[in-house]
């Protein structure tokens, strides 16, 4: 490199990392350019809701599923998980995660499941999954909920 262009180089350097000053008043104060009006459309899409399903208290060869407190028991493991987690108080963990709740349909036990529950945590929704299929129970998805009137 010759010496000028190392001159250069200093003077630009010096330029960006160091304002320049003036000799009455100190540092010179640049100030930003004001925003610029943009005709741009930005398009923002919502994030789908989760799916639910319903894992049935029956398996796939028509049997009902025992133990008759299995729906209870498997929400039960899964309390903690809930928008927000346990805050270490024992009173949230006393009722079930929305993400995971017993229900009955009819006579039948059944569990509903939020596909939420696996962004929040992903083996928490593997073992609920992983409970129906290795004790073959039905799984189905659950009917989407309709649109709130105005929305």
């Amino acid at each position: 490199m010759t010496s000028s262009s190392l001159k250069t180089v200093a003077s630009q350097h010096n330029a960006y990392f160091h304002p320049p000053r003036c000799p009455s008043l100190g540092p010179v104060i640049v100030k930003p350019a004001e925003p610029v009006a943009c005709s741009a459309t930005v398009t923002v899409t919502e994030k789908p809701q989760p799916r639910q399903f319903f894992i049935h208290g029956i398996t796939k060869d028509g049997r009902t599923f025992r133990p008759s407190d299995w729906a209870e028991r498997l929400a039960g493991a899964m309390s903690s998980f809930r928008p927000g987690g346990v805050q270490g108080a024992p009173g949230p963990a006393l009722g079930y995660s929305p993400y995971c709740v017993p229900r009955m349909i009819g006579e039948l036990k059944c569990v509903l499941v939020n596909e939420a529950l696996r962004d929040i945590e992903p083996m928490a929704w593997d073992f609920v999954m992983h409970f129906a299929r290795d004790n073959e129970l039905q799984v189905e998805e659950a009917p989407a909920k309709p649109a709130a009137p105005g929305a």
